[in-house]
């Protein structure tokens, strides 16, 4: 609290700053005879100084959930989504990715999970107006080196894939010098990575999106099944500074997650949590589900994709939870140059 907006005394200011007074809170939740001791000021001069502090408090009223939906201008921040460089996926998700918050994209192998994360990757850097941020991206990697490869391959196709984006802006945008790759084998390098590193390029404003591939392969050598508490611990911790991260920097999480092979049918975890028809869960348990804003699920059938797209699997993406959003799904297919959603009428 900024003590010196209130409408007392400068001398009774200059005791709370001795007193090292930082917060509202310190100064209502502590007694009367407790702020003497500290501030050394009589009764009546904290009498005053509470008094003046509760009516600069109650300038700041506060704001409802209906004014945080109609006043868009004013909170951008709980309306503005980042992209993913597909309209169908855009429409799936309603305009994209939270900009506080996890998401959590988890699936089988080869269901395209990399390839949604690289596509964000490029479609972070675009300005607001098509979806962006207008910065870059920060990809950690646990497990796999970086496809920088197919990174190149997807870079020298953007003019292809965002025709609702104008060429000369397209060509303007350096995709590969604003991607900032970073390997963290364990959970100790990891947490330093999220403690340390990352902080520093959000300070400086050179990335605006945080992508972990994938956050179960931290765990999953390094704790038996008699370490659950532990684990879940580790869990938690790392979940509170990520969270910390995105608000702090209106900045959105994306992990990747593996999958485990479910339980019978019929148990009783299993019908807690809604998923007795799947074949997979998303790995880490319920300490990690915990821990996240938005859970996607992708999946390779069998089919192929309809025309005009030539010899590709189709996918399949679905939202399994979300405080935004219903549970929902689509189609999508992955070529040469990204990610690209199928609407319902073309199968």
């Amino acid at each position: 609290m900024d003590w010196t907006e209130l409408d007392v005394h400068p001398r009774i200011i200059s005791a709370v700053h001795k007193a090292n007074i930082k917060s509202a809170k310190d100064l209502f939740t502590s007694s009367i005879g407790d702020l003497q001791k500290v501030t050394q000021l009589s009764i009546p001069d904290i009498y005053d100084l509470q008094k003046a502090a509760s009516a600069a408090l109650q300038k700041h009223s506060a704001l409802t959930a209906l004014q945080l939906y109609k006043e868009k201008t004013r909170f951008p921040s709980q309306h503005q989504k980042l992209g993913l460089g597909c309209g169908v996926l855009n429409n799936l998700l309603r305009g994209g990715l939270p900009l506080v918050g996890i998401t959590e994209l988890a699936g089988e192998s080869s269901a395209g999970k990399t390839q949604i994360a690289l596509q964000l990757c490029l479609s972070v850097q675009y300005p607001e107006t098509k979806g962006g941020l207008g910065v870059g991206a920060v990809y950690i990697c646990t497990e796999d080196a970086f496809p920088d490869k197919r990174l190149q391959q997807m870079i020298k196709s953007q003019h292809r894939l965002r025709t609702d984006v104008p060429a000369d802006v397209v060509r303007k945008i350096r995709f590969g010098d604003h991607v900032f790759i970073e390997h963290a084998a364990d959970i100790d390098m990891f947490t330093e990575c999220i403690t340390k590193k990352l902080p520093i390029l959000l300070l400086r404003g050179q990335v605006r999106l945080i992508v972990i591939d994938s956050i179960a392969a931290l765990f999953r050598c390094e704790f038996a099944a008699k370490d659950a508490v532990i684990k879940a611990k580790h869990l938690q911790t790392i979940g509170a500074k990520l969270h910390q991260l995105s608000r702090d920097f209106t900045t959105p999480v994306f992990c990747i997650n593996q999958v485990t092979d479910a339980m019978k049918e019929g148990d009783s975890v299993l019908n807690h949590i809604g998923f007795q028809d799947r074949k997979v869960l998303p790995a880490l348990g319920i300490s990690w589900s915990n821990q996240l804003l938005m859970r996607l699920m992708v999946a390779r059938t069998q089919r192929e994709a309809p025309p005009p797209f030539i010899d590709c699997v189709l996918r399949t993406m679905e939202v399994i939870f979300a405080p935004h959003i219903p549970q929902a799904t689509c189609y999508y297919t992955v070529d040469l140059e990204g990610v690209k959603g199928i609407g319902i009428q073309g199968l």
